[in-house]
Protein backbone atom coordinates (compact mmCIF):
# COMPACT_ATOMS: atom_id res chain seq x y z
CA UNK A 1 0.00 0.00 0.00
CA UNK A 2 1.42 3.34 -0.97
CA UNK A 3 1.85 6.03 1.64
CA UNK A 4 -0.74 8.82 1.74
CA UNK A 5 0.73 11.95 0.23
CA UNK A 6 0.46 15.08 2.41
CA UNK A 7 -1.82 17.75 1.03
CA UNK A 8 0.08 20.65 -0.46
CA UNK A 9 -1.11 23.85 1.20
CA UNK A 10 -2.45 26.67 -0.96
CA UNK A 11 -0.01 29.62 -0.87
CA UNK A 12 -3.00 32.01 -1.08
CA UNK A 13 -4.27 30.90 2.31
CA UNK A 14 -1.70 33.10 4.09
CA UNK A 15 -3.82 36.07 2.94
CA UNK A 16 -6.76 34.69 4.90
CA UNK A 17 -5.07 33.89 8.20
CA UNK A 18 -6.02 36.07 11.19
CA UNK A 19 -3.67 38.74 12.50
CA UNK A 20 -3.66 41.61 14.98
CA UNK A 21 -2.93 45.33 15.16
CA UNK A 22 -2.36 46.25 18.77
CA UNK A 23 -5.07 44.41 20.67
CA UNK A 24 -7.44 44.31 17.68
CA UNK A 25 -8.14 40.99 15.99
CA UNK A 26 -8.49 40.97 12.20
CA UNK A 27 -9.95 37.97 10.41
CA UNK A 28 -7.50 38.19 7.49
CA UNK A 29 -4.44 40.03 6.17
CA UNK A 30 -6.27 42.13 3.53
CA UNK A 31 -6.85 45.86 4.03
CA UNK A 32 -8.56 48.36 1.79
CA UNK A 33 -6.06 51.11 1.03
CA UNK A 34 -7.17 54.69 1.73
CA UNK A 35 -8.19 56.31 -1.55
CA UNK A 36 -9.56 59.83 -1.82
CA UNK A 37 -12.82 59.64 -3.75
CA UNK A 38 -14.12 63.22 -3.21
CA UNK A 39 -17.73 62.02 -3.22
CA UNK A 40 -18.76 63.66 0.07
CA UNK A 41 -20.29 67.06 -0.85
CA UNK A 42 -19.48 69.66 1.77
CA UNK A 43 -17.33 67.09 3.55
CA UNK A 44 -20.32 64.94 4.54
CA UNK A 45 -20.17 61.18 3.72
CA UNK A 46 -23.61 60.09 2.52
CA UNK A 47 -25.41 56.78 2.20
CA UNK A 48 -23.55 56.13 -1.05
CA UNK A 49 -20.25 56.29 0.85
CA UNK A 50 -21.58 53.85 3.46
CA UNK A 51 -22.63 51.43 0.70
CA UNK A 52 -19.25 51.80 -1.01
CA UNK A 53 -17.33 50.73 2.10
CA UNK A 54 -19.84 48.04 3.06
CA UNK A 55 -19.52 46.44 -0.36
CA UNK A 56 -15.74 45.96 0.14
CA UNK A 57 -16.36 44.52 3.60
CA UNK A 58 -18.89 42.08 2.13
CA UNK A 59 -16.33 41.27 -0.56
CA UNK A 60 -13.97 39.84 2.06
CA UNK A 61 -11.73 42.73 3.16
CA UNK A 62 -10.71 42.36 6.80
CA UNK A 63 -9.76 45.98 7.48
CA UNK A 64 -11.16 49.08 5.80
CA UNK A 65 -8.94 52.18 5.98
CA UNK A 66 -11.07 55.15 5.02
CA UNK A 67 -10.09 57.79 2.55
CA UNK A 68 -8.34 60.73 4.18
CA UNK A 69 -10.62 62.67 6.53
CA UNK A 70 -9.77 66.28 7.29
CA UNK A 71 -9.08 66.97 10.95
CA UNK A 72 -10.69 69.98 12.68
CA UNK A 73 -8.08 72.56 11.72
CA UNK A 74 -8.63 75.68 9.54
CA UNK A 75 -6.11 74.71 6.86
CA UNK A 76 -6.41 70.92 6.96
CA UNK A 77 -8.34 70.52 3.72
CA UNK A 78 -7.96 71.27 0.03
CA UNK A 79 -11.10 69.71 -1.46
CA UNK A 80 -14.68 70.63 -0.57
CA UNK A 81 -15.88 67.16 -1.57
CA UNK A 82 -13.45 65.16 0.55
CA UNK A 83 -14.84 64.13 3.95
CA UNK A 84 -14.12 65.77 7.28
CA UNK A 85 -14.28 64.31 10.76
CA UNK A 86 -15.92 67.23 12.55
CA UNK A 87 -19.36 68.80 12.47
CA UNK A 88 -22.57 66.95 13.37
CA UNK A 89 -23.56 66.37 9.74
CA UNK A 90 -20.27 64.70 8.83
CA UNK A 91 -20.16 62.71 12.07
CA UNK A 92 -23.65 61.34 11.51
CA UNK A 93 -22.49 60.21 8.08
CA UNK A 94 -19.42 58.49 9.48
CA UNK A 95 -21.49 56.80 12.17
CA UNK A 96 -23.56 55.22 9.40
CA UNK A 97 -20.40 54.10 7.56
CA UNK A 98 -19.04 52.41 10.70
CA UNK A 99 -22.36 50.62 11.29
CA UNK A 100 -22.46 49.32 7.72
CA UNK A 101 -18.87 48.02 7.78
CA UNK A 102 -19.36 46.34 11.15
CA UNK A 103 -22.62 44.75 10.00
CA UNK A 104 -20.67 43.23 7.09
CA UNK A 105 -18.10 41.73 9.46
CA UNK A 106 -15.04 43.94 8.89
CA UNK A 107 -13.03 46.40 10.97
CA UNK A 108 -12.60 50.05 10.00
CA UNK A 109 -9.96 52.72 10.74
CA UNK A 110 -10.41 56.44 10.07
CA UNK A 111 -7.47 58.03 8.28
CA UNK A 112 -6.66 61.44 9.80
CA UNK A 113 -5.41 63.99 7.26
CA UNK A 114 -3.92 67.46 7.09
CA UNK A 115 -2.58 68.43 3.67
CA UNK A 116 -0.30 71.27 4.79
CA UNK A 117 0.85 73.32 1.82
CA UNK A 118 -0.07 70.75 -0.84
CA UNK A 119 -2.88 71.56 -3.27
CA UNK A 120 -5.17 68.98 -4.81
CA UNK A 121 -3.36 67.27 -7.71
CA UNK A 122 -4.88 67.25 -11.17
CA UNK A 123 -5.94 63.83 -12.44
CA UNK A 124 -6.27 63.55 -16.20
CA UNK A 125 -9.92 63.64 -17.22
CA UNK A 126 -11.32 63.57 -13.69
CA UNK A 127 -13.11 66.38 -11.89
CA UNK A 128 -11.81 69.87 -11.38
CA UNK A 129 -9.19 71.50 -9.24
CA UNK A 130 -10.56 72.87 -5.99
CA UNK A 131 -8.84 75.69 -4.15
CA UNK A 132 -9.84 76.33 -0.55
CA UNK A 133 -9.54 80.09 -0.84
CA UNK A 134 -6.77 80.21 1.75
CA UNK A 135 -3.62 82.10 0.90
CA UNK A 136 -0.28 80.33 1.23
CA UNK A 137 0.41 82.34 4.38
CA UNK A 138 -2.75 80.92 5.93
CA UNK A 139 -1.80 77.31 5.25
CA UNK A 140 0.17 75.45 7.91
CA UNK A 141 3.62 74.19 6.93
CA UNK A 142 7.02 73.91 8.59
CA UNK A 143 8.79 76.47 6.39
CA UNK A 144 6.32 77.66 3.73
CA UNK A 145 8.28 75.75 1.06
CA UNK A 146 6.95 73.59 -1.76
CA UNK A 147 8.56 72.10 -4.85
CA UNK A 148 9.93 68.94 -6.41
CA UNK A 149 9.37 66.81 -9.51
CA UNK A 150 11.63 69.02 -11.58
CA UNK A 151 10.30 72.26 -10.11
CA UNK A 152 12.53 74.41 -7.91
CA UNK A 153 11.82 74.50 -4.22
CA UNK A 154 10.51 77.93 -3.33
CA UNK A 155 9.06 79.68 -0.34
CA UNK A 156 5.40 80.38 -1.11
CA UNK A 157 4.22 80.82 2.45
CA UNK A 158 5.59 81.41 5.91
CA UNK A 159 6.83 79.05 8.62
CA UNK A 160 4.22 78.05 11.17
CA UNK A 161 4.51 79.58 14.63
CA UNK A 162 4.89 77.35 17.67
CA UNK A 163 1.32 78.10 18.73
CA UNK A 164 0.05 77.18 15.27
CA UNK A 165 1.96 73.91 15.40
CA UNK A 166 0.46 73.18 18.79
CA UNK A 167 -3.05 73.85 17.51
CA UNK A 168 -2.56 71.35 14.68
CA UNK A 169 -1.26 68.71 17.08
CA UNK A 170 -4.32 69.19 19.28
CA UNK A 171 -6.58 68.90 16.22
CA UNK A 172 -5.16 65.45 15.47
CA UNK A 173 -5.90 64.42 19.05
CA UNK A 174 -9.45 65.74 18.87
CA UNK A 175 -10.05 63.91 15.57
CA UNK A 176 -8.84 60.61 17.02
CA UNK A 177 -11.04 61.06 20.08
CA UNK A 178 -14.01 61.69 17.79
CA UNK A 179 -13.20 58.60 15.71
CA UNK A 180 -13.17 56.45 18.83
CA UNK A 181 -16.50 57.89 19.99
CA UNK A 182 -18.03 57.14 16.57
CA UNK A 183 -17.14 53.46 16.90
CA UNK A 184 -14.13 53.28 14.59
CA UNK A 185 -11.82 50.39 15.48
CA UNK A 186 -8.69 52.52 15.19
CA UNK A 187 -7.12 55.44 13.36
CA UNK A 188 -4.43 55.82 10.75
CA UNK A 189 -2.39 59.02 10.71
CA UNK A 190 -1.58 60.13 7.16
CA UNK A 191 2.11 60.93 7.29
CA UNK A 192 2.96 60.15 3.66
CA UNK A 193 2.95 61.58 0.12
CA UNK A 194 4.16 65.10 0.81
CA UNK A 195 1.35 66.19 3.15
CA UNK A 196 1.82 68.04 6.44
CA UNK A 197 3.60 65.41 8.55
CA UNK A 198 5.79 64.45 5.60
CA UNK A 199 6.64 68.14 5.09
CA UNK A 200 8.06 68.22 8.62
CA UNK A 201 10.04 65.00 7.98
CA UNK A 202 11.55 66.05 4.63
CA UNK A 203 14.72 68.16 4.66
CA UNK A 204 13.68 69.90 1.44
CA UNK A 205 10.51 71.37 2.98
CA UNK A 206 11.59 71.69 6.62
CA UNK A 207 14.32 74.30 7.05
CA UNK A 208 13.39 75.20 10.61
CA UNK A 209 16.12 75.87 13.13
CA UNK A 210 14.02 75.37 16.26
CA UNK A 211 12.98 72.17 18.00
CA UNK A 212 10.85 71.08 15.03
CA UNK A 213 13.70 71.18 12.51
CA UNK A 214 17.35 70.34 12.11
CA UNK A 215 18.75 66.85 11.76
CA UNK A 216 16.75 63.82 10.72
CA UNK A 217 15.86 62.90 14.28
CA UNK A 218 14.66 66.37 15.26
CA UNK A 219 12.45 66.56 12.19
CA UNK A 220 10.38 63.70 13.62
CA UNK A 221 9.30 65.82 16.59
CA UNK A 222 6.05 67.07 15.03
CA UNK A 223 4.94 63.52 14.16
CA UNK A 224 6.03 62.22 17.57
CA UNK A 225 3.93 64.86 19.32
CA UNK A 226 0.94 64.11 17.08
CA UNK A 227 1.13 60.44 18.08
CA UNK A 228 1.55 61.32 21.75
CA UNK A 229 -1.42 63.69 21.63
CA UNK A 230 -3.58 61.01 20.03
CA UNK A 231 -2.52 58.50 22.66
CA UNK A 232 -3.50 60.93 25.43
CA UNK A 233 -6.94 61.29 23.83
CA UNK A 234 -7.73 57.65 23.04
CA UNK A 235 -5.79 55.70 25.66
CA UNK A 236 -3.32 52.86 25.32
CA UNK A 237 -5.64 50.20 23.92
CA UNK A 238 -7.11 51.99 20.88
CA UNK A 239 -5.11 51.03 17.75
CA UNK A 240 -3.06 53.80 16.14
CA UNK A 241 -1.37 53.28 12.79
CA UNK A 242 0.91 55.58 10.81
CA UNK A 243 1.18 55.74 7.02
CA UNK A 244 4.59 56.72 5.65
CA UNK A 245 6.25 56.86 2.24
CA UNK A 246 9.56 58.04 0.90
CA UNK A 247 8.08 59.41 -2.37
CA UNK A 248 5.84 62.46 -2.64
CA UNK A 249 3.01 63.09 -5.05
CA UNK A 250 4.99 66.13 -6.21
CA UNK A 251 8.25 64.16 -6.48
CA UNK A 252 8.22 60.41 -7.08
CA UNK A 253 12.00 60.22 -6.95
CA UNK A 254 12.25 61.82 -3.49
CA UNK A 255 13.58 59.85 -0.56
CA UNK A 256 13.26 60.68 3.12
CA UNK A 257 16.18 58.43 3.94
CA UNK A 258 19.20 57.26 1.95
CA UNK A 259 19.99 54.18 4.02
CA UNK A 260 18.57 51.98 6.80
CA UNK A 261 20.30 54.02 9.50
CA UNK A 262 18.52 57.21 8.41
CA UNK A 263 15.21 55.36 8.14
CA UNK A 264 15.72 54.00 11.66
CA UNK A 265 16.24 57.56 12.90
CA UNK A 266 12.75 58.35 11.59
CA UNK A 267 10.70 55.26 12.41
CA UNK A 268 12.10 54.32 15.81
CA UNK A 269 11.03 57.57 17.55
CA UNK A 270 7.62 57.24 15.92
CA UNK A 271 7.32 53.66 17.11
CA UNK A 272 8.34 54.67 20.61
CA UNK A 273 5.74 57.44 20.68
CA UNK A 274 2.95 54.88 20.58
CA UNK A 275 2.30 53.61 17.06
CA UNK A 276 0.87 50.08 16.93
CA UNK A 277 1.62 49.48 13.23
CA UNK A 278 3.07 51.15 10.14
CA UNK A 279 1.52 51.34 6.67
CA UNK A 280 4.30 51.78 4.09
CA UNK A 281 3.27 53.25 0.75
CA UNK A 282 5.25 52.26 -2.32
CA UNK A 283 4.44 52.63 -6.00
CA UNK A 284 5.30 48.93 -6.49
CA UNK A 285 5.37 46.77 -3.38
CA UNK A 286 7.96 44.34 -4.77
CA UNK A 287 10.69 46.98 -5.21
CA UNK A 288 13.46 47.06 -2.66
CA UNK A 289 14.72 50.05 -0.70
CA UNK A 290 18.23 51.21 0.19
CA UNK A 291 19.84 49.11 -2.52
CA UNK A 292 18.46 45.85 -1.13
CA UNK A 293 15.69 43.43 -2.10
CA UNK A 294 13.72 44.23 1.06
CA UNK A 295 10.85 46.67 0.57
CA UNK A 296 9.96 49.54 2.89
CA UNK A 297 7.48 47.52 4.94
CA UNK A 298 10.11 44.84 5.52
CA UNK A 299 12.74 47.34 6.61
CA UNK A 300 10.31 49.14 8.91
CA UNK A 301 9.26 45.94 10.65
CA UNK A 302 12.89 44.91 11.05
CA UNK A 303 13.85 48.27 12.56
CA UNK A 304 10.86 48.74 14.88
CA UNK A 305 9.47 45.28 15.57
CA UNK A 306 5.98 46.61 14.83
CA UNK A 307 3.49 45.05 12.39
CA UNK A 308 3.55 46.56 8.91
CA UNK A 309 1.25 46.83 5.91
CA UNK A 310 2.71 46.73 2.42
CA UNK A 311 0.99 48.30 -0.59
CA UNK A 312 1.64 49.25 -4.19
CA UNK A 313 0.19 48.08 -7.54
CA UNK A 314 -1.26 44.85 -6.15
CA UNK A 315 -2.55 42.72 -9.08
CA UNK A 316 -2.16 45.65 -11.49
CA UNK A 317 0.23 46.17 -14.39
CA UNK A 318 1.07 49.81 -13.72
CA UNK A 319 1.57 52.28 -10.89
CA UNK A 320 -0.53 55.10 -9.47
CA UNK A 321 1.72 57.62 -11.23
CA UNK A 322 0.86 56.12 -14.60
CA UNK A 323 -2.80 56.11 -13.61
CA UNK A 324 -2.60 59.82 -12.82
CA UNK A 325 -1.53 60.40 -16.43
CA UNK A 326 -4.74 58.84 -17.63
CA UNK A 327 -3.63 55.26 -18.27
CA UNK A 328 -5.81 52.30 -17.36
CA UNK A 329 -4.61 49.23 -15.51
CA UNK A 330 -4.90 45.60 -16.54
CA UNK A 331 -4.98 42.74 -14.05
CA UNK A 332 -1.61 41.13 -13.44
CA UNK A 333 -0.69 38.16 -11.31
CA UNK A 334 2.06 39.67 -9.17
CA UNK A 335 1.10 38.01 -5.89
CA UNK A 336 4.01 35.58 -5.58
CA UNK A 337 6.43 37.98 -3.80
CA UNK A 338 3.57 39.15 -1.59
CA UNK A 339 2.60 35.68 -0.46
CA UNK A 340 6.22 34.75 0.13
CA UNK A 341 6.78 37.90 2.19
CA UNK A 342 3.71 37.25 4.33
CA UNK A 343 4.75 33.64 4.85
CA UNK A 344 8.22 34.53 6.12
CA UNK A 345 6.93 37.41 8.26
CA UNK A 346 8.57 40.22 6.30
CA UNK A 347 5.32 42.19 6.69
CA UNK A 348 1.92 41.38 8.14
CA UNK A 349 -0.85 42.74 5.92
CA UNK A 350 -1.39 43.97 2.39
CA UNK A 351 -3.45 47.00 1.37
CA UNK A 352 -5.23 46.82 -1.97
CA UNK A 353 -6.20 50.04 -3.75
CA UNK A 354 -7.30 50.51 -7.33
CA UNK A 355 -7.93 46.79 -7.81
CA UNK A 356 -10.59 47.06 -5.07
CA UNK A 357 -12.28 49.91 -6.90
CA UNK A 358 -12.57 47.68 -9.96
CA UNK A 359 -13.28 44.52 -7.93
CA UNK A 360 -15.16 45.16 -4.66
CA UNK A 361 -14.99 41.41 -4.02
CA UNK A 362 -11.25 41.20 -4.70
CA UNK A 363 -10.54 38.83 -1.77
CA UNK A 364 -13.24 36.38 -2.88
CA UNK A 365 -12.09 36.54 -6.51
CA UNK A 366 -8.45 35.93 -5.64
CA UNK A 367 -9.28 33.05 -3.32
CA UNK A 368 -11.63 31.39 -5.81
CA UNK A 369 -9.52 32.01 -8.91
CA UNK A 370 -12.15 34.25 -10.50
CA UNK A 371 -10.67 36.61 -13.14
CA UNK A 372 -10.20 40.20 -12.01
CA UNK A 373 -11.78 43.10 -13.87
CA UNK A 374 -9.43 45.78 -15.24
CA UNK A 375 -9.23 49.19 -13.63
CA UNK A 376 -9.96 52.31 -15.66
CA UNK A 377 -9.70 55.96 -14.77
CA UNK A 378 -13.39 56.45 -15.52
CA UNK A 379 -14.15 54.44 -12.38
CA UNK A 380 -13.14 57.48 -10.34
CA UNK A 381 -16.20 59.29 -11.66
CA UNK A 382 -18.60 57.04 -9.76
CA UNK A 383 -18.84 55.48 -6.31
CA UNK A 384 -19.97 51.86 -6.50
Amino acid sequence: MSAVQPKISDPLEILFKPTRIGGLDLHNRIAMAPMTRAMSPGGVPGENVARYYRRRAEGGVGLIITEGTFIPHPSAGHDENAPRIYGDDALNGWRRVVEQVHDAGARIFAQLWHVGLVRKPRVHGVGRLYESGLSSDDRLSPSGIIGGNGLPFERVGRPATLSEIRSAIEAYGAAACTAKALGFDGVEIHGAHGYLIDQFLWDQTNLREDEYGGDIGRRTRFAVEVIQEIRENVGRDFPVMLRLSTWKQQDYSARLAANPEEWAAIVRPLSGAGVDAFHLSQRRYWEGEFGTKANLATWTKKLTGKPTITVGSITLDNSTAEMMRGEGSLPKDNLAPLLAGLERGAFDLVAVGRALIANPDWPHRVRNGTPLAPYSLSMLQTLV
